[in-house]
């Protein structure tokens, strides 16, 4: 199956996974587990990422240099990787969330088609 452009089914699945990560990082820093939890609240438990999924993305991007990463400690004492969006992760995300819109107008068109004209009289 290929989507917008040509792109395989795993690259349009990864590219949607890389546009919500950079949206959820855009509210803030967090570590994995923060940004999966506020994946699964902000879409009312309709998403939900585990990290087979999160933490390959998570490492792509990082390769990307959309985000950075440094080692803190969590609320509760333990050690985590806390990334954060970088100014090229910025970019990315306006062009991202453009071709996002993009896509979602052209399947809004095919599922609501618009009403048949009448013929004159």
């Amino acid at each position: 199956m290929t989507g917008p452009r040509g792109l395989s089914r795993i690259e349009l699945l990864q590219g949607t996974l890389d546009l919500i990560v950079l949206q959820t990082l855009r509210w803030g820093p967090s570590h994995g587990y923060g940004i999966a939890q506020a994946i699964r609240a902000s879409s009312e438990e309709v998403l939900q990422v585990d990290t087979r999924s999160l933490y390959p993305a998570l490492h792509r991007l990082e390769r990307q240099r959309w985000i950075a990463a440094e080692w803190s400690t969590s609320e509760n004492k333990q050690r985590v990787r806390v990334y954060r969006l970088t100014a090229e992760g910025k970019k990315q995300l306006a062009r991202e969330r453009s071709h996002w819109e993009q896509l979602s107008r052209a399947i809004g068109a095919i599922l609501a088609p618009p009403a048949p004209r009448r013929s004159e009289p």
